[in-house]
């Protein structure tokens, strides 16, 4: 008889067509070979909620809740000012709540996982006991969400920064809490254990889970061009209404790529990711730059880039377009940032830059050098076959 999986997460887990939603939903699947799972989860999409029987597939049921982003906002707010987190109260819903506590006295669920912190307050607050909740407890934190908000405060000017950083002092506060409580904490990466440790010295039953890449889908050879593009040509993959992508590429079109025009001149810069920023859109004043909004498969930009740059300053974890791209069998250059959950040394199978100059010097040199790009490519891909398996990686998930 399978076990019972209740599954809490903070956006809905389909299309897995971003970096969040990508974890969670491979996640998911693997669970399902192996335990009967319930999905309780949000949209902030309306557009989303239809997907709700895309994971009927693999969940005996599911709710998707809606999740309106102004309202959302304003109970974030509010949650601050009465000493919580935004995040916590961001996401809480009533009934949402009403569903967690109906769920869970009529049914045995042998283990509940929480994907991302401010799902937790659902534990918090149920009409349960939390010891007769579920026997096992499994928060997947992913990445340290506070420590990435302590990176925006040092991003941004007043008030902002003054919110920012008193959200990343409350949800700390938060982390620590849930770590104590729940049964097993989960990370990305060893590096993102380190740093809880680092604020947390007591932290106990942390471990790495960590992402993988379905480079069965992303691999170059089973890709087709459908349309002509530009040589050369230079391509960032994300969703592009995310700060830390936003300061990616306004970063990288302003700093860097005026650099690279000096030697190629005819060099063309996609931006290519749903919801672009208004800052964002701006930055195709410069024919340099395409833009191209939500695209249904990212993989044809891809393979058709000569090289692809994660200009990330703000980031935390492994970054899932970093392995998509390698898996794809590009030459990548990267900020240290971005690669920070992953063991790697640069010239080894990306190349690792923070300064701007070094930066355009080093996607220059790939653009000039045909061969060294493809064998840094082919390096790539192999890479993440052997080390970024999901199969393989999400065994730490078993209950």
């Amino acid at each position: 008889m399978k076990k019972n999986i209740l599954y809490l997460c903070h956006r809905i887990p389909y299309p897995p067509n971003k970096g969040d939603k990508i974890r969670s939903f491979n996640e998911i699947k693997f669970l399902s070979k192996t335990y009967t799972i319930d999905l309780i989860t949000l949209a902030d999409d309306p557009e989303d909620l239809k997907y709700a029987e895309n994971l009927k597939k693999y969940c005996r049921q599911v709710v998707v809740f809606p999740l309106n982003k102004i309202s959302g906002k304003i109970k974030g707010l509010l949650s601050l000012l009465s000493g919580q987190s935004i995040s916590q109260g961001y996401f809480y819903q009533k009934k949402i709540q009403s569903t967690f506590n109906r769920w869970t006295s009529s049914g045995h669920y042998d283990a509940i996982i929480c994907f991302s912190s401010p799902m937790a307050e659902y534990v918090f607050r149920a009409e349960k006991r939390i010891k007769e909740l579920a026997k096992i407890l499994i928060m997947d934190f992913c990445d340290l969400d506070s420590d990435k908000w302590y990176q925006y405060s040092q991003k941004t000017a007043f008030p902002l920064n003054f919110i920012y950083k008193r959200e990343a002092t409350k949800l700390l506060r938060f982390e620590k809490k849930i770590n104590k409580i729940f049964s097993k904490s989960v990370f990305v990466s060893q590096k993102e254990v380190d740093l809880f440790l680092e604020y947390y010295p007591e932290a106990r039953n942390i471990e790495v889970v960590a992402n993988g890449v379905d480079h069965v889908f992303f691999n170059p050879d089973n890709t087709e061009l459908f349309q002509i593009f530009p040589s050369p040509m230079i391509t960032f993959c994300g969703a592009m209404d995310y700060y830390a992508n936003i300061d990616g590429v306004i970063w990288f079109t302003k700093k860097i790529l005026p650099l690279i025009k000096q030697v190629f001149p005819d060099i063309i810069f996609y931006i290519v990711g749903s919801n672009p920023d208004a800052s964002v859109t701006s930055l195709k004043k410069d024919p340099a730059v395409k833009i191209t909004g939500f695209v249904k498969d990212t993989r044809e930009y891809y393979k058709a880039a000569d090289v692809c740059v994660i200009p990330l300053r703000i980031a935390r974890g492994v970054q899932n377009k970093v392995l998509e791209a390698m898996s794809m069998g590009k030459p990548v250059v990267s900020t240290s940032h971005a690669i920070q959950g992953i063991q790697i040394h640069s010239g080894e199978y990306l190349e690792i830059e923070d300064d701007p100059v070094e930066f355009a010097r080093k996607v220059i040199d790939l653009l000039g050098d045909t061969e060294r790009a493809q064998n840094l490519g082919k390096a790539a891909r192999s890479f993440v076959i052997r080390d970024y398996n999901w199969e393989t990686n999400l065994q730490g998930l078993y209950v």
